[in-house]
């Protein structure tokens, strides 16, 4: 290529008024979309190949060609079995043309919600000479693309219509309008090549491929209908896998054309951006999985995620050195001006992703209700340690009773006595701290007495320069830890059902943020909840938010961050010392009784 772009209306493009788009990756994306459409041609071929040789037997007896017994037993065998085969080719086709498309849950938002941003996309389209997209929406993630949604299944589709430009909704609350403008570029100069028929046709094709495999988990199918959708189903996969392969690379030729014809427009201030592009997904992952899960847990759901985000990200520039500059941008106009009503935007990209990461209802409820940040601490943080709180005494009282039973004498010798308070005992953080310890040593290990005293014709097995311990068990915290477990484990399969979200089968969540943990991890983060809600009860200590780790205690102003250290040490070693100095420190009182949630 020389680097040179046709003019406008030029050759055999999109449409009249745009460049062609005879960028290497267009090329290499059209000789991709033809060899998808090979596929279906070929299976069209064998589709009515039957039906081609019984028409040839048909016609050479009719023409005294072919006659005789064997001739007419040929011909029928051949048309029965060019029915059945028409017959299944028709209703994979009719599966396929009707099967809805998955489509990605966004947040619509019309042209009178943001006149300034549809005019920054068109003007956009305009410089890259490409037709602009028909619509605009809103995903709750770092990422934007172009969705065709012309399917006759989608509501309020146009038939032929450019795709619609889903956008990241954090973007537009941490990027400028030039960064924004640059990281747009290459995505809407994608609609060039969307328009082209045989890229079209291609896509149309691979995604009914895609739906019709779906077809089979469709929930209300008889017995009868359910067996036909699997047939339909393993036809489909079949042809997917056959051109699942030039479909990925039609894909890729698609981007590299919109990445070149882009590169004329913003092409400095788009290097930058990509570096926001990195750090808004860094502080949009730590802002769900910190700070809008443990409010998603207790029912509340943050509305100003978006505006979290660059709470955020500032505390992040603030915290790291290398991201210190990024914080100077903030007096440039956001992206989020854009929009007439940033809040309502932000509230309802807010609840969608409740509803796609944690499975949340589809609108407010008793149990399901927003949270403004302002009162984060105290409608989740609070609640929360509260409740973690109440269950790790519940469960502690469980366990109390079952050590508390008498063991009968053929059970062999009674295990040793927890050093815990019985069964109903007051919720205080001194019964927790008495039932971890483990008796043989502050620093949780004991020595073997062999080792210790041994006789003068042992061998000497120890090492010099090595202490002769080893790990001390700890029953007691295993025992809890396995408790909280499956306690955990109820109230979650307790949980309500949710509603499915549009586009996608099954109830939600789609994409779960909660990683598996540990029983130790469980427990120790059970027993943080209890020293926190002692700390709040007993002394000057609040909770409060951090914009990065989410929930944390606040002491005379400051964050708390060595008491994690100092529980490990009690639910890993049964070690209580590193904890009781703590307290001694911040002069919590362990021997009251706490308000539980």
């Amino acid at each position: 290529m020389d680097g040179t772009r046709p003019g406008p209306g030029s050759g055999p493009g999109p449409g009249p008024g745009y460049a062609d788009g005879d960028e290497l990756g267009a090329r290499a994306a059209r000789a991709r979309a033809l060899a998808v459409l090979r596929v279906r041609g070929r299976a069209l071929g064998l589709a009515v190949l039957p039906a081609a040789v019984a028409a040839v037997l048909h016609a050479g007896g009719l023409t005294g060609h072919f006659t005789g017994p064997g001739w007419d037993t040929a011909r029928w065998v051949t048309t029965a079995l060019a029915v059945l085969v028409l017959l299944v080719a028709t209703a994979v086709a009719l599966v396929v043309a009707r099967s809805r498309p998955a489509v990605t849950p966004t947040v619509e938002l019309s042209e009178s919600a943001a006149p300034d941003l549809y005019r920054l996309v068109r003007d956009l389209a305009d410089r890259l000479e490409v037709p602009p997209p028909s619509a605009i929406a809103l995903t709750p993630d770092c990422d934007s693309w172009l969705e065709d949604r012309s399917h006759r299944a989608h509501e309020n589709r146009r038939a032929g219509a450019a795709p619609v430009l889903v956008i990241g909704s954090p973007f537009l609350w941490w990027m400028r309008v030039g960064e924004l403008r640059a990281v747009l570029a290459p995505v809407v100069a994608g609609t060039g090549p969307a328009a082209h028929p045989d890229i079209a046709a291609a896509r149309r094709f691979v995604r009914g491929l895609d739906a019709a495999v779906a077809v089979p988990r469709t929930p209300g199918l008889d017995p009868v209908r359910r067996l036909g959708a699997l047939g339909v189903g393993r036809l489909a996969r079949t042809l997917l896998l056959g051109c699942r392969g030039h479909a990925a690379e039609m894909e890729r030729g698609v981007a590299a054309a919109g990445s070149e014809r882009a590169q004329a427009v913003d092409y400095g201030v788009r290097i930058v951006a990509q570096e926001q592009v990195g750090l808004a997904y860094a502080g949009w992952d730590r802002l769900l999985t910190r700070v809008a899960l443990p409010a998603w847990r207790m029912g509340r759901w943050p509305a100003r995620l978006d505006a979290g985000v660059v709470s955020a990200l500032t505390e992040l520039s603030r915290r790291d050195r290398l991201a210190a500059g990024f914080t100077s941008r903030l007096g440039e106009r956001p992206a989020c001006d854009l929009l007439e009503e940033p809040g309502a935007v932000d509230e309802a990209t807010s609840l969608l992703a409740a509803r796609l990461f944690h499975g949340a209802p589809a609108g407010p409820g008793a149990e399901w209700a927003p949270v403004e940040w302002g009162a984060y601490a105290e409608e989740v943080v609070d609640r929360t340690w509260r409740a973690d709180a109440a269950r790790l005494h519940r469960v502690l009282d469980r366990v109390a009773t079952a050590s508390a039973t008498p063991v009968p004498a053929s059970a062999g010798p009674a295990p040793a006595p927890v050093p815990a308070a019985g069964p109903d005992a007051p919720p205080t953080l001194a019964r927790i701290i008495a039932h971890l310890t483990v008796p043989g040593g502050a620093d949780g290990r004991h020595r073997d007495p062999a080792l210790e005293h041994p006789s003068p014709e042992a061998p000497d097995l120890e090492d010099p320069g090595t202490t002769a311990t080893t790990p001390t068990p700890t029953p007691a915290a295993d025992a809890l830890a396995a408790a909280l477990t499956a306690q955990a484990a109820r109230e979650e399969r307790g949980r309500p059902v949710t509603q499915a979200v549009e586009g996608f089968d099954g109830p939600g969540p789609l994409f779960p943020l909660q990683p598996p943990r540990s029983g130790r991890d469980l427990l120790a983060d059970h027993v943080t909840a209890m020293v926190c809600c002692a700390a709040v009860d007993t002394t000057d200590a609040v909770p409060g938010l951090d914009w990065l780790d989410g929930p944390a205690l606040f002491v005379r102003g400051e964050r708390c961050t060595d008491l994690a250290t100092a529980v490990l040490a009690l639910v890993e070693d049964g070690d209580p010392e590193p904890l009781r100095t703590w307290l001694t420190r911040t002069g919590v009182r362990a021997e009251k009784p706490v308000r539980l949630g």
